[in-house]
């Protein structure tokens, strides 16, 4: 990774504040103008009628589905007190909301506020696509040292803040209490490793022929977290060399296929039969998962059973994810005065992060200690400790400029080990010999 990026680094141990990152589970479009309709917002003051009318258009994919009328909420709030301004905010599911917004940039037809991932962020920086923000904060009195420091500068690169961040969130072990009482198991603690979770996995699954002890997705993110709890890496030290077919990460790979191929402790796809990793812990039929803290609100509301989480095992070390979505401007906004003075409320002002904790959301990734004791007072789960335990292991994903590209090719050679068409040491050297082919780490 090039050295004028801006990199996360140091003490993981004081980060006080996350949120979660939803994944909408639809790719559906929806635009919807938010607009005030009170009485008290007709009612504008002298000022607010010198100020010329200013249009936002807003595109995010995180305040989807049942958290779209929570975001709704904080747009509506920022218009209340700003009524010369009207948001028009584009819903998106997040499996398409890439490819509509690599559209929009590439076809100048940008919105002025849109979402970004870390992991996709650089990208876009890097194409010169977005608008460079330390004039425009310092310009409107904005502190941002209410945000989470880890998570404010997820969104800077080359020494420039690019955007703001709107969620901040970590992985942790979900668990069914009820399936470990029946199969007369203690609970996890989070001083787990890997053989833990594999002989608790083992007992749930001889239950029966429906039930299954453990869920670890074979996917990008999960296996480059893997890896590192095995204390491998995809990359060298500084990024400009893969290192995909190292002994740690076959034993890695091997440790994840094995799950679904030798002990069947985990489903394979035909198993699952189409449903998704949470649908089966919800009904019941899951001993333990590996997810996001995103997952708590569905979790509260569709589980009929006691269920609690710890830190995710590790084997050599701990590790965990670190996530992050961000608000950025475009480069061609033509009301970027505006737009810098609405992100940073959406994301951090008192009344949209009380929204987001009374709803159960997410929790903001700012730095209030209100927030946070509202945060840890909420169950379940319980024991939310967890999550803050976890902040001493957390890891990134590999942010570089072709990152698309890697998730596809590396995805690709983790579904044929998957599928048992080849062994996990020939799905790395395959995946080694596409990435060195196809991706220019000197970028």
């Amino acid at each position: 990774m090039k050295k004028t990026l801006s990199y996360v680094a140091g003490s993981l141990a004081a980060i006080l504040a996350l949120s979660a990152c939803s994944v909408p589970k639809t790719n559906k479009v929806e635009t919807t103008t938010v607009n005030t309709a009170s009485s008290e917002s007709k009612k504008e003051t002298s000022d607010t009628k010198k100020k010329d009318a200013v249009t936002i258009t807003f595109a995010q994919y995180s305040g989807s589905g049942d958290n779209e009328q929570y975001l709704k909420k904080m747009v509506d709030n920022y218009m209340k007190e700003n009524p010369h301004v009207k948001v028009d905010m584009q819903t998106y599911g997040y499996d398409d909301y890439f490819t509509q917004m690599t559209a929009k940039v590439s076809g100048g037809q940008a919105p002025d506020v849109f979402e970004l991932n870390y992991e996709n962020f650089v990208s876009y920086a890097k194409k010169g696509a977005l608008l460079p923000l330390q004039e425009l904060l310092k310009k409107s009195n904005i502190d941002t040292s209410i945000y989470n420091k880890m998570a404010l500068n997820a969104f800077s690169a080359d020494n420039q803040q690019y955007g703001v961040p709107n969620s901040f969130s970590n992985v942790v072990l979900i668990y069914n209490k009820k399936l470990f009482d029946q199969a007369k198991v203690a609970y996890p603690t989070d001083d787990w490793k890997w053989e833990d979770a594999m002989e608790a996995a083992k007992k749930i699954r001889a239950l029966g022929k429906d039930i299954y002890g453990y869920y670890h997705p074979i996917s990008f993110n999960e296996f480059y977290k893997t890896v590192k709890q095995n204390n491998g890496s995809l990359f060298n030290e500084d990024f400009s060399k893969f290192t995909m077919d190292t002994k740690e990460n076959v034993e890695t790979l091997k440790y994840m296929v094995d799950m679904q191929r030798a002990s069947n402790v985990m489903p394979t796809q035909e198993q699952l039969a189409g449903m998704g990793d949470w649908d089966l812990f919800e009904s019941g039929r899951l001993g333990m998962l590996v997810t996001g803290i995103w997952a708590f609100p569905e979790f509260t509301k569709n589980c009929d059973f006691d269920w609690d989480i710890v830190v995710e095992p590790g084997h050599v070390k701990k590790a965990t994810h670190f996530f992050s979505n961000g608000y950025v401007i475009s480069k061609d906004s033509k009301v970027a005065e505006e737009a810098v003075k609405f992100i940073t409320y959406i994301s951090s002002n008192r009344a949209a992060t009380q929204i987001r904790i009374d709803a159960g959301w997410e929790l903001p990734p700012v730095q209030d200690e209100e927030i946070l004791k509202q945060y840890k007072a909420k169950t379940p789960p319980t024991n939310r400790e967890a999550v803050f335990k976890s902040l001493d292991s957390l890891v990134t994903p590999p942010v570089i400029t072709q990152y698309a590209e890697l998730q596809d090719i590396v995805g690709k050679h983790l579904n044929a080990a998957a599928s048992g068409a080849v062994t996990p040491e020939q799905a790395l050297k395959d995946m080694q010999a596409e990435c060195e082919k196809q991706i220019d780490l000197s970028k």
